[in-house]
């Protein structure tokens, strides 16, 4: 009979265990300013990234945002396209492949391993200086949880009405940023927000929370705030 393994001390570093590999490093791509969709071999859409046509050769804050449920690359990328030309934020936003992400569903896989490449891809093509993610509803709650995952390489999180935080694994301390609706009626405060930043501050996350009188949204007041916060703190230095 043969004595049961020991457990593993820490998970595995791959993307069922939600860890990244991508990391900035000096461009060796041709860029591409504007909206840039992103196809899979059949044509189907993965991605939309857009990058400031602008005449600074400052590298980039890249953000990468996540849509929630049912939604749209697209519906990530507007979180902060409005804002991304006066920040200098080189935003990525992908589709996630079913109707919300892999942690939602059924653990860390095909989406960690497809934004992996997206944000290889990006990053061979642009200078970054700064990691962010981001993300609404399921959205924020999977970017809280690949962020903390991943804080050897993410900066910041950004969570607009997040339900949940799940790293399996943790590195480093990346600053958190989280708004809640008051009276939202699909991941209420007092369940999800009010519960989850006291936690992550215990854990020692600096975390900048913005309740507001409203719903299930981001109101436009709140995506400003969460870009001015992000900008804020000097960039981690030139790719």
């Amino acid at each position: 009979m043969t004595e049961p393994a020991l457990p593993h001390r820490e998970p595995a570093q791959d993307h069922r265990h939600g860890r990244l590999a991508a990391r900035p490093a000096p461009p060796t791509g041709r860029a591409r300013r504007g909206l840039t969709p992103v196809t899979g071999p059949g044509g189907e859409p993965r991605a939309l990234v857009y990058a400031p046509d602008d005449a600074d050769e400052r590298p980039y804050r890249l953000v990468l945002l996540l849509h929630g449920a049912g939604g749209s690359a697209r519906q990530g990328l507007d979180l902060l396209l409005p804002l991304a030309d006066a920040h200098h934020l080189l935003l990525v936003a992908p589709q996630a492949t079913a109707s919300t992400w892999d942690l939602i569903a059924e653990g860390f896989g095909p989406d960690v391993r497809r934004i992996d490449e997206l944000l290889e891809s990006v990053l061979s093509a642009h200078p970054v200086a700064d990691v962010a993610f981001g993300g609404f509803s399921d959205g924020a709650s999977y970017a809280l949880s690949l962020g903390l995952t991943n804080g050897d390489l993410v900066r910041a999180v950004l969570a607009f009405s997040p339900g949940f935080a799940a790293p399996l694994v943790t590195r480093g301390r990346p600053r958190v940023f989280v708004s809640h609706g008051a009276a939202d009626p699909v991941l209420p405060a007092d369940v999800c927000s009010r519960r989850l930043v006291p936690r992550l501050r215990a854990l020692g996350y600096p975390v900048d929370y913005a309740e507001f009188t409203g719903g299930h949204e981001v109101p436009a007041e709140l995506r400003r705030r969460a870009a001015d916060w992000l900008v804020a703190a000097p960039a981690s230095g030139p790719a």
